[in-house]
């Protein structure tokens, strides 16, 4: 069994898990009220590879935390956009 792992973990590429995360900040639309946030950071969560979501009502924005290897800003304006929520990384 020893013999296997340590030719598992050998034939991995070097830095397998080793990504740096980014961070984006998207102006978020249609937050009318106080509970828009809750449904905006339930929708980035779902996204795989998300760390960190921080959604701010009174700027319009969620900032993110993410694997680049894993998502990317396309994925997560997509899912603000399937909840209800357009967006755009902000500029």
């Amino acid at each position: 069994m020893r013999k296997w792992l340590l030719a598992v973990l050998v034939a991995l590429p070097f830095g397998v898990g080793a990504g740096e995360l980014k961070t984006v900040t998207l102006d978020v639309k249609n937050m009318t009220c106080e509970l828009c946030p809750l449904a905006v950071k339930k929708a980035l969560e779902k996204v795989s590879g998300v760390s960190s979501v921080a959604v701010d009502f009174a700027a319009k924005t969620a900032t993110v935390t993410y694997d680049p290897d894993k998502a990317g800003p396309e994925a997560l304006i997509q899912a603000t956009t399937d909840a209800g929520y357009p967006s755009a990384v902000r500029q």
